[in-house]
């Protein structure tokens, strides 16, 4: 049985995450951004958010600025997903 942190690592091995910057810490996550599409292409996402491995960023909590790209953000929300060892973290672009 694979760990969801071994299954990030991949994915980032591939170029398919983007690095955040969080207290001068780098981390790969996956992004979602307001021209996503949802729902399998039914709807577009009308927010950013950010879906990471819960092991890695166990304090992140809403009020906190992080980075992507240089482009700063501010954590509305976060929740876990599924059975808790992934999180997601709604973002507000700053």
């Amino acid at each position: 049985m694979y760990r969801i942190e071994e299954l990030y690592e991949a994915a980032a091995r591939a170029g398919l995450l983007v690095e955040i910057d969080l207290d001068r810490h780098q981390l790969f996550v996956e992004l979602r951004a307001p021209d996503d599409t949802v729902l399998d292409g039914l709807a577009l996402s009308t927010d950013h958010a950010i879906r990471y491995p819960a092991s890695w960023l166990p304090d992140l909590a809403a009020g906190q600025s992080l980075r992507i790209g240089g482009v700063p953000y501010r954590v509305r929300d976060v929740r876990s997903v599924g059975d808790g060892s992934e999180r997601r973290a709604l973002l507000t672009r700053l």
